[in-house]
């Protein structure tokens, strides 16, 4: 007689996991409707703009500061 023995299943290597979870966590995520992605964005469009004149007009005052006391020197 012969006993079977149970026969364990192979266990998944840590790329095939990785997947699996990464799989099961999109599952999870509450992906925002067409209308929220575009205000979103143009909320970023414009806070972009803005922080980036006032980078520039910080930038020019002091280009500014510098020209003149270099002229001083």
């Amino acid at each position: 007689m012969s006993r079977s023995v149970p026969v364990k299943p192979k266990p998944d290597n840590a790329f095939v996991r990785y997947i699996k979870d990464t799989r099961a966590e999109i599952a999870k995520v509450t992906w925002p409707t067409r209308e929220e992605g575009l205000r979103l964005t143009w909320v970023v469009l414009v806070v972009t703009t803005i922080s980036a004149i006032a980078l520039f007009a910080v930038d020019s005052f002091f280009s500014l500061l510098i020209a003149l006391f270099l002229q001083v020197t």
